[in-house]
């Protein structure tokens, strides 16, 4: 169904209700379908990929590609799962080893923001932020860091409630967030080839 009618239903209210200070990650995503039917829950999102679960803004134009190359393990039909199983070869013991998926995410060519765990280290969050939008705010009392693509959702989720600041991050940025003291945020440079649309010739790549 749509997410507009899911949050009014009872499941999703009971889910809520389990919500306790033991919680360190809430997922959520409404997709703009470019790959694989949504009546196929496998390709809807948060992806799940071995131990990693998440959720990615964007088109990886060269996944089915590299799914071949990598010889990767392929649950779904969406292109978006290839981040995450990345992140699952680079989490052999529960962790993920950061620069390790910086090293794999350099081969993706396309569009990429994206959010992402390992369930053996639910504590630990990795934000990606590529050249997909993709808005942060942190509540320093609360102990929280919100994300969406677009500030509007925030504000509608926050209502005005003080305490919220903006977390300005740069394009081809990896953020650590552990849940211990979400305000001691570890941020890095990533890379991959930005290329806007299919066809078209990548950034910085000459013809």
């Amino acid at each position: 169904m749509r997410a507009h009618e899911l949050v009014y239903e009872k499941p999703f209210q009971e889910l809520l209700g389990q919500v306790d200070n033991e919680t360190t990650i809430l997922m959520g995503h409404t997709r703009w379908r470019t790959r694989g039917n949504e009546f196929n829950n496998r390709n809807n999102h948060p992806i799940r990929a071995g131990i990693v679960i998440g959720t990615h803004n964007g088109t990886i134009y060269n996944a089915d590609y590299l799914f071949r190359r990598l010889g990767l393990p392929r649950y779904a039909e969406v292109d978006s799962e290839l981040i995450f199983r990345l992140a699952d070869r680079f989490a052999p013991e529960g962790p993920i080893d950061q620069e390790g998926l910086k090293k794999a995410l350099a081969l993706c060519r396309g569009q990429m923001s994206a959010v992402l765990a390992s369930r053996l280290d639910p504590g630990t969050i990795t934000v990606l932020k590529g050249n997909k939008p993709l808005c942060l705010r942190i509540h320093r009392q609360h102990r929280v860091v919100l994300y969406a693509s677009d500030d509007a959702f925030i504000d509608f989720a926050v209502d005005n409630e003080k305490g919220w600041r903006e977390l300005e991050v740069p394009p081809m940025t990896m953020l650590t967030i552990r849940h211990e003291d979400v305000r001691a945020i570890e941020n890095s440079e990533f890379r991959f080839i930005p290329q806007e649309r299919k066809g078209t010739i990548p950034e910085g790549v000459n013809a």
